[in-house]
């Protein structure tokens, strides 16, 4: 186990900081996607993925998030989501650092395991607003079929309501891997409701309802894709989400 000590102790420590939380409630960061594979890269493999989100409602959600491989006994992937945002007319800015690492790899016809932890904290006050913890899982049926599922723990700061956050999902693309269809369904579930205001204006069941989105990608070269997302919910206001996404992806240190 000597050898898993500097994984845990840098994942401890991603959980004691993070990068500010939605106005209606956190969210976990991980792309324009919000259920996360058990897939780790080779190290000194790095992606900057970006994505602008509006919703029906005139909500807005804009985020880049550059992340990197590095060999810390095992890869290590460690990355950082920037992100501006405006809902019922307010505006935020969060940072978002995350860690994550596999622990079983996957395979053709068996469950891969890996273990992500986030923090987030407003950039306007400085403070700490919410922590994840999420161990992904990943199911590869065949070379074109993945099934993902999530599950986890969410500590919203501002309101100290914790919640249990789930996720399933699905990735069927061409044998070329130029086109790849992406299905998910997301949520949390409230475990505790401590010190939740009477007045809180959010109705609870827009909170926990379950989340949705479809997307199709289009990656003309390996380096590089554009999605084109809907999404329902996906931020417990009960709007409808159009996401436009890219990701490029680079190599360093080889």
């Amino acid at each position: 186990m000597a050898i898993f000590r500097p994984i845990f102790r840098l994942f401890a420590a991603i959980l004691c900081v993070g990068a500010p939380a939605l106005p209606r409630d956190a969210r976990a960061a991980g792309g324009a996607y919000q259920v996360d594979t058990a897939e780790v890269s080779e190290p000194g493999s790095c992606k900057v993925e970006s994505w602008a989100s509006g919703a029906g409602n005139r909500d807005i959600f804009a985020a880049i998030a550059p992340a990197c491989v590095m060999q810390i006994y095992r890869p290590v992937e460690v990355s950082t989501q920037f992100s501006r945002s405006r809902a019922d007319g307010e505006w935020a800015s969060a940072a978002t650092p995350k860690i994550k690492t596999n622990l079983v790899p996957t395979a053709i016809g068996s469950w891969g395991v890996a273990l992500s932890g986030q923090g987030t904290y407003d950039l306007s006050t400085g403070y700490n607003t919410a922590l994840f913890a999420t161990v992904p899982a990943t199911l590869r049926m065949s070379e074109t079929v993945r099934i993902n599922l999530n599950g986890g723990w969410q500590w919203d700061r501002l309101l100290d309501r914790h919640y249990f956050t789930y996720g399933a999902g699905f990735d069927l693309r061409t044998r070329d891997n130029v086109w790849t269809l992406t299905g998910e369904v997301f949520g949390q579930l409230a475990v505790s409701r401590i010190g939740i205001p009477p007045d809180d204006s959010v109705p609870a069941a827009s909170i926990t309802d379950p989340r949705f989105q479809l997307g199709l990608r289009w990656r003309p070269v390996d380096r590089f894709n554009v999605d084109l997302i809907y999404g329902r919910n996906i931020q417990g206001e009960n709007a409808n989400w159009i996401t436009l996404a890219t990701t490029v992806r680079f190599d360093v240190g080889k």
